[in-house]
C-alpha cells in the first residue's frame, strides 16, 4: 500500500498513514484550533469633563432715550427771564401754542417781559372763564376782539421778538411763572381810553388790563 497523508485544517500538520487501516481514519483526531478572537469594538478615550460654575451676570441700567426731564416750577427760576430763557423755541406743530404766541408778538412786542406775559395770561383766562371760546385760537378769532386778526387768519410773527413771544407762550401755558395780571379777562393801550366799567387788575408796559 502506498503512503496516503491527509492534509487538515491546522497548517503544517500531516500523518503518515503507510501502515495503518483505511478504517482508523474516523478515529484520528484532529488538532482543536481555537477559534479566532471576536473583534473587539473599538473604544473611544473617555473625555474629561470639567464643571463650570456659572458666573453672576452683569446688569447695566441703561436709561431710556425718550425718558422727558421734569418741566421746571416756577421756584426753579430766579426771574422772568430765566424761565423765558429756559424755553426753546420750537412750536412743535401746536396749533395753539402758534396762537397763544402771535397774540403776544402782535399785541406786546417790545414790551418789557412781564407786559408780554400778561398778555398770554389774559388770553388764556378767557379760555378758561367760560365767557368765551375754550380755544386760543377761537379767542383770538372771535369777532371784533383782536385787530390783528384779519379774515380769521391769526398770522405768524418773524425775528428775534417773535422767538421771544413763542418763549413767553410757553411759560404762559405751562404756568411757569406768575403775572401780576393773573386774573385779567381785558386790555387795552394806555393811549386809548374805553371807559370800560371794570375793576383794574395792573398797570404793565403800554397796557392796562380788567377783569
Amino acid at each position: 500500500m502506498s503512503a496516503v497523508f491527509v492534509g487538515t485544517s491546522a497548517p503544517g500538520f500531516a500523518q503518515k498513514l503507510d501502515s495503518a487501516p483505511l478504517t482508523t481514519l474516523n478515529a484520528i483526531t484532529l488538532p482543536q484550533v481555537p477559534p479566532a478572537p471576536a473583534p473587539q469594538a473599538a473604544v473611544e478615550p473617555t473625555a474629561t469633563v470639567q464643571t463650570v460654575q456659572p458666573q453672576p451676570a452683569m446688569i447695566q441700567a441703561i436709561p431710556a432715550e425718550n425718558e422727558q426731564q421734569p418741566v421746571q416750577a416756577e421756584d426753579d427760576f430766579d426771574s422772568l427771564a430765566d424761565a423765558v430763557a429756559a424755553q426753546n423755541t420750537a412750536l412743535d406743530d401746536d396749533r395753539e401754542l402758534q396762537c397763544l404766541a402771535s397774540g403776544v408778538y402782535f399785541e406786546s412786542k417790545g414790551e418789557p417781559l412781564a407786559g408780554q406775559l400778561a398778555v398770554a395770561e389774559t388770553i388764556l383766562n378767557r379760555t378758561r372763564s367760560g365767557r368765551f371760546p375754550t380755544s386760543v385760537c377761537s379767542v383770538l378769532t372771535q369777532r371784533g376782539q383782536f385787530s390783528f386778526v384779519r379774515g380769521g387768519y391769526v398770522p405768524t410773527g418773524k425775528g428775534k421778538a417773535w422767538q421771544t413771544a413763542v418763549a413767553v407762550a410757553k411759560v404762559a401755558q405751562r404756568d411757569l411763572w406768575d403775572s401780576a395780571a393773573g386774573s385779567a379777562l381785558y386790555f387795552h393801550a394806555r393811549r386809548v381810553s374805553p371807559g370800560w366799567r371794570l375793576s383794574k387788575v395792573a398797570a404793565i408796559g403800554n397796557h392796562v388790563f380788567y377783569r
